[in-house]
């Protein structure tokens, strides 16, 4: 398809991490079209407004996608049927990871009037795609989240910009760090600090709360500044790593704060998680403690120097699992705070 569209309507509607991930579809649908209209999960609505392209971002709860799914309600699909046939989209982008079905969505999309929807689809679709793109488990399976998104998004008829790298971004100018008294000096964080995430979305990629918090300590030995981060839910994991020696700042930024507070690190270590995502986006080199219980060719931070610590071939690989199915946790239990030391020594140094 050639000329510029009018509204696309781009749907991902499980986590934030995810959302991130889908920057380089949402600039090539923005550079195609006169509005983009981002409908994300509860979880994924404040990563979605990060993204460039984005011109609003509708909330929805998806009872097929979410890990912990409301009930299927009618008078709720109904308003978001409702709701979509009033905007009056030109087509949908429905995104999904391999494993989930885009179309459930996209039936509620066609009842709703879309002329024209787009998903990746290992299942027959019936009338219910316009554009059927086959990039599933079974083929381009090392292809990185980003890239297989894009994919779709080409098979759709959008593409990036000339001279747009395709790497993961986010909008800026961000907002100031928020001072903390006591944490740092009034004139805002010197550069260069390490950012220590423990938490994860999904149990089974979190390193142990103990190595973490040794990790501090060792790092704060080896001469780094470490801030330890999470969101309002974890202040008690923040403030257990954090000890003495890091500075505890669980539950103390918004998203485009976090953001902000991972442009200015020299690395970040965290798990397979929304922040992971968050630091490829503004640049920022990562440790990656990662769990294989998804390939890490696909959900690896993208674009970005990155370490991969974690056993990749430990007997959880390539389960799902959220929880971790072998006693002990030894994919990342066997991970020590020097291999951390080390590997952040190894970003800073490059």
């Amino acid at each position: 398809m050639t000329g510029r569209r009018g509204t696309v309507l781009v749907a991902r509607l499980d986590n934030a991490g995810d959302v991130l991930l889908q920057g380089p579809l949402v600039r090539a649908v923005a550079h195609g079209a006169e509005r983009v209209v981002f409908l994300a999960g509860p979880a994924g609505a404040e990563a979605a407004a990060l993204l460039p392209g984005v011109d609003e971002v509708w909330t929805w709860a998806c009872p097929w996608i979410l890990g912990d799914p409301p009930p299927v309600d009618a008078a709720d699909l109904a308003a978001l049927t409702d709701r979509v046939r009033a905007l009056a989209p030109d087509e949908a982008v429905v995104s999904t990871s391999f494993h989930q079905s885009p179309l459930p969505l996209a039936l509620l999309l066609r009842t709703a009037g879309v002329p024209r929807i787009s998903a990746t689809s290992v299942d027959y679709p019936g009338s219910l795609l316009d554009v059927r793109h086959r990039n599933g488990p079974d083929d381009e399976a090392d292809l990185p989240e980003p890239e297989r998104a894009l994919a779709l998004a080409r098979a759709a008829g959008f593409d990036l910009p000339d001279g747009d790298d395709g790497r993961l971004a986010v909008r800026r100018p961000l907002p100031a760090v928020p001072h903390e008294p006591g944490h740092w000096a009034a004139g805002g964080l010197e550069p260069g600090y390490v950012v220590l995430h423990p938490g994860a979305s999904v149990p089974a990629r979190a390193w142990p709360a103990e190595r973490c918090a040794e990790a501090v300590e060792a790092l704060a030995d080896a001469g780094h500044r470490v801030l330890v981060t999470g969101g309002p839910g974890e202040r008690d994991l923040t403030a257990a790593v954090a000890g003495r020696r890091g500075v505890d700042l669980g539950g103390a930024t918004s998203l485009a704060e976090m953001a902000a507070l991972l442009d200015g690190a020299a690395a970040v270590v965290v798990g397979n998680t929304g922040p992971a995502h968050l630091a490829a986006a503004v640049g920022t080199p990562v440790v990656s403690l990662f769990s294989p219980v998804v390939p890490a060719a696909r959900w690896a931070p993208h674009g970005v120097p990155t370490v991969l610590l974690g056993d990749q071939d430990a007997p959880c690989r390539l389960t799902r699992a959220r929880e971790c199915p072998v006693p002990g946790h030894p994919c990342l239990t066997s991970v020590t705070a020097d291999d951390v030391v080390a590997a952040v020594g190894k970003l800073v140094s490059a």
